[in-house]
């Protein structure tokens, strides 16, 4: 049996087409038959890769129960949030002022028949917990108060609609000044964990556009502690699970404060933003271990991460935490097919305990019972024959099953990872000509008759137009492609993606995200990868130098409305503060030049 999703391209919704729930994709259909029959809409937003997504499609969305329930007094939605970030976006939104705090994946929403919420909720448990309704109960008290109280929900949900995007938004503006240099270094160092690098607490995240906003304030200043807070972040995530020391590539994120026990999810953004960050590391030091870690990682994204055509390469957004429905399966080892491996392989008793002892390889294990390799002090690696050790351990990992890829191919993601190419054709030019040939080949799937689009799944044909971060990424890519290979044809099209997004995103000082069905107002925060709106502003930041400085008053205005955030917290927007050096550099080297004279 298969319901409404069963010729979706989104391996996410293919994922949920045989559910015994009647789900329908975002569109038309599924609005009109809502109205036809009075009826609410549940609204599921989720992604492939997302723990708790497969967890509640394997709790509820395959229960009978809980299936007729939704069939018989709901229209149900399924929405990929990868495939119309859109939708994730605004209904995050909705989510954000009905509960007061962020929401996540899988973001559940209860709707009227006219798209009025009146429920917003993420992970929903099948069975009641703590003063929680389980989904069950959830779903019988939701369809009663829309038939008891439907006034009410369409009053309540009329309000949170007219609180997205308002038209009237007080304003506080600052002059931008260097003293945002100081409050960079105060907030970093007070927020920096200094044994382990990173900031926060578990769970931890990378906060790659952090460290690259670091590795700009050093270059600008040539002040070196926070040069140092950088590298201590970036050598505590090379050491344990958050690093893959077998294959490269880092995961989606740890769930300790050492970088230790990872999400085992992979992303192509989280990837592309890490290796340049060790590419600068290593272009600011010197230091081959910080290029060997991106190179690695580079070479884990082409073989595991992408398509191949003759030398080019598109990439896949995301790759599971999960093989054979079990968490980390693929990426740990029990010590005896470790042991088992090295015997084989004529190792002697001695080298293997000095191999098990540097890899922390135990009999117990780490993680349910297996290791995961980690090594206390990687920079100095004590262990002759560590290639050919990875190279078994690579070998064991072959006769495993390699967790799901979701081969769904983002615009956005693809440039941030094209981009990273160009940066390390400089360091070693073989990956010069890969960078081209994916770049061209991105553009003549996703640019097609002057309208670009924001992902396809393999071959089929793009049908989502383009959103503000598919513009400004990929335009940030043309640019780097520009500043290496000198074509200006890459610098003109920059321009022109450029001017498109003025024209489609921008009003008066803010950008859109999104416009047509979901207009929403795009954060300047950086959440998982950097806003898109600092990211347009970079853009414009390189068109004003390269071709006409016109383009810098978009960027004036944009900081200007938003300055008295950025003086204030310019650690919570750090590609926007990037810009916002980018925009102050001539002082910034002036007074740094004052300071080094006699």
């Amino acid at each position: 049996m298969f319901n409404h999703l069963k010729n979706e391209n989104s391996p996410y919704l293919k994922q949920h087409a045989s559910n015994p729930i009647n789900w329908y994709p975002w569109g038309e259909e599924a609005l009109n038959k809502a109205k036809a029959e009075n009826k609410s809409i549940f609204l599921s937003i989720g992604y492939s890769s997302s723990y708790w997504c497969q967890v509640m499609n394997l709790e509820s969305f395959q229960d009978k129960k809980i299936a007729e329930l939704l069939n018989e007094r709901f229209v149900a939605i399924k929405v990929d949030k990868e495939e119309r970030p859109d939708i994730e976006k605004y209904y995050q939104e909705v989510y954000k002022l009905m509960n007061r705090r962020e929401g996540g994946s899988p973001l559940s929403i209860f709707l009227t028949e006219n798209l009025e919420p009146y429920y917003a909720a993420s992970y929903i448990a099948s069975i009641a917990h703590r003063e929680e309704f389980g989904f069950e109960e959830l779903l019988r008290s939701a369809s009663k108060k829309y038939i008891t109280e439907y006034e009410t929900l369409v009053e309540k949900g009329s309000e949170i609609l007219e609180n997205i995007n308002p038209k009237k938004r007080t304003i506080e503006a600052t002059k931008l000044t260097l003293d945002i240099i100081k409050t960079i270094s105060l907030h970093t160092e007070n927020l920096i964990d200094k044994v382990n690098g990173g900031f926060g607490e578990a769970p931890k995240f990378p906060h790659a556009s952090t460290l690259a906003l670091l590795f700009d304030y050093y270059e600008l200043t040539k002040d070196k502690t926070l040069l140092n807070s950088a590298l201590l972040s970036l050598d505590g995530m090379a050491k344990g699970g958050f690093y893959d020391h077998v294959d490269g590539g880092f995961h989606r994120y740890s769930t300790d404060e050492k970088w230790f026990i990872p999400n085992f999810e992979k992303t192509t953004y989280d990837n592309a933003q890490l290796i340049e960050n060790y590419l600068r590391a290593y272009q600011l030091t010197g230091d081959f271990y910080y290029r060997n870690i991106a190179f690695q990682s580079i070479e884990f994204m082409l073989s595991h991460m992408s398509s191949f055509t003759s030398n080019t390469y598109l990439f896949y957004s995301t790759s599971d935490a999960k093989s054979d429905k079990v968490d980390g399966k693929y990426f740990t080892f029990r010590y005896d097919e470790i042991l088992k491996k090295l015997q084989e392989n004529s190792y002697s008793l001695l080298d293997i305990t000095k191999i098990c002892t540097t890899l922390n390889i135990t009999q117990d294990g780490d993680f349910n019972g297996e290791n995961i390799i980690h090594i206390d002090d990687p920079k100095n690696l004590n262990l002759n024959n560590y290639p050919n050790v990875i190279k078994l351990l690579q070998e064991i990992r072959q006769n495993k099953t390699y967790p799901f890829i979701d081969k769904k191919v983002i615009t956005s993601w693809n440039a941030m990872m094209i981009s990273t190419l160009f940066k390390a054709s400089v360091v070693d030019e073989k990956y010069k000509n890969i960078a081209i040939n994916s770049l061209d080949e991105l553009l003549n799937k996703f640019y097609i008759n002057g309208i670009l689009y924001h992902s396809i799944i393999e071959d089929e044909e793009p049908k989502n137009r383009a959103y503000l971060e598919d513009y400004a990424y990929l335009g940030e890519a043309l640019i780097t492609a520009y500043q290496v290979t000198s074509d200006e044809a890459y610098l003109s099209l920059a321009t022109t993606f450029s001017n498109s997004i003025i024209e489609q995103f921008y009003k008066y000082g803010k950008w859109n995200f999104s416009n047509g069905e979901f207009e929403i107002e795009e954060s300047i925060y950086d959440n998982t990868y950097p806003s898109s709106v600092s990211t347009a502003l970079s853009l414009l930041m390189s068109v004003s130098s390269f071709v006409d400085e016109t383009y810098k008053k978009f960027v004036f205005n944009t900081l200007e409305i938003n300055s008295y955030n950025l003086m204030r917290q310019p650690l919570s927007s750090p590609k926007l503060t990037q810009v916002t050096l980018r925009y102050l550099k001539d002082d910034i080297i002036f007074k740094t030049n004052m300071k080094e004279q006699p």
